[in-house]
């Protein structure tokens, strides 16, 4: 599926009064593999709850770094659970263990911070992609998050043609915190990106 930047620009306005599972419905209506990515860091249970409500069966694409807190592992365990997720895990070629002793967690201005970003985030996230080859990606990208997610929308579209679809991109925090109890969903706040020095700064995958 391919949208110009002008029928994009319109569904954006017309989605943008919809709820978020109205928006995952829609999304699901045009797509022929669509999946929904994850690494179980606040209010990802939100996008998961979405994502389920529009296709239940939907691949859920759990990228580990490996450097998950303890209660992020078992916040991940209750809402796969609970939620019934179809997760398909994908994880480095090289164990934390072993690269802790080879390189450890670079710092921002370690030239090796490049290399520990390809190996523990990016190359896996490449390898889901290149697996799964959607036309539909949700994420639970949102507003105010970083400079680059700023100028995105609900729908965005890259330059493989995916569909990027972020039905809580306008969301703020209390927003969703009230979602989540209308929903009896869970939440965790002690989640750690190793790539990352800064909460505002991008990941990788999505600029």
């Amino acid at each position: 599926m391919s949208y110009s930047a002008a029928e994009l620009e319109q569904l954006n306005a017309d989605l943008r009064e919809k709820s978020p599972v109205e928006i995952a419905q829609w999304a699901v209506a045009q797509a022929k593999n669509p999946i929904v990515t994850t690494n179980f860091r606040p209010y990802e249970a939100a996008i998961l709850f979405a994502a389920t409500q529009a296709k239940p069966e939907i691949p859920v694409v759990w990228c580990d770094t490996g450097y998950n807190t303890p209660n992020t592992y078992r916040h991940a365990e209750e809402v796969i659970a609970l939620l019934q997720l179809h997760i398909d895990l994908y994880v480095p070629q090289q164990t934390a263990a072993h690269r802790d002793v080879v390189m450890g967690i670079p710092q921002i201005d370690d030239p090796r911070h490049k290399v520990f970003t390809e190996q523990v985030k990016l190359e896996p996230f490449k390898r889901a992609m290149a697996n799964h080859k959607p036309d539909v990606w949700f994420t639970n990208l949102r507003k105010g998050q970083t400079a680059h997610r700023d100028n995105l929308d609900i729908l965005s579209q890259g330059a493989d043609g995916v569909l990027k679809v972020s039905p809580f991109y306008y969301w703020s925090d209390a927003q969703l915190d009230t979602f989540l109890a209308e929903h009896d969903l869970p939440n965790e706040h002690k989640y750690f990106d190793p790539t990352k020095v800064l909460e505002n700064r991008e990941c990788g995958l999505h600029a």
